[in-house]
């Protein structure tokens, strides 16, 4: 009885160090294109090197490349489902409205204070309501002359 395993095809160990070396490399521009603005196609350039990464990986360390059709087909059901499972959540997530969220601490409505204009601030300060116990209720307009009635004692 043969061994099922005769056929199988070792590539030598230098193979390996240049898929390495070319992970390495696109480790590398992995890390330069994050600091580069292509504004909508950052997703698909980062994707797309992580696609390249991923494959070299699934050929090679995993051995796809050397087995049966029956495998590749497998490995690539697994890669085209991934896409579709990534074109919809990219789909999703960049059509929605970006919204950054709150800069900082955000203030109470209570503690917003509008500043009066000028023009008006001193308008308003002759016709303010005397303060103290006989101030006028709140709406009633009083003149600085008029004073409050003095409270009549029945004694």
């Amino acid at each position: 009885m043969e061994h099922a395993h005769e056929h199988e095809h070792h590539p030598p160990i230098t193979l390996y160090y240049k898929v390495f070396g070319a992970l390495i490399i696109l480790t590398g521009i992995t890390i330069a294109v994050a600091f580069q603005d292509f504004g909508v196609l950052n997703n698909i350039v980062a994707l797309g090197i992580a696609g390249i990464k991923t494959t070299l990986v699934v050929l090679f360390f995993m051995h796809v490349k050397y087995e049966s059709k029956l495998t590749k087909l497998f490995a690539a059901a697994g890669f085209t489902w991934l896409a579709i499972l990534l074109a919809f959540t990219l789909q999703d997530t960049e059509t929605r409205r970006h919204n950054p969220g709150p800069q900082g601490w955000a203030t109470l409505p209570k503690d917003i204070v509008h500043p009066a204009p000028a023009a008006s601030a001193a308008h308003q300060n002759e016709h303010a309501a005397p303060t103290g116990e006989h101030a006028a209720p709140a709406g009633a307009h009083t003149t600085p002359t008029e004073t409050p009635p003095a409270p009549s004692s029945t004694h």
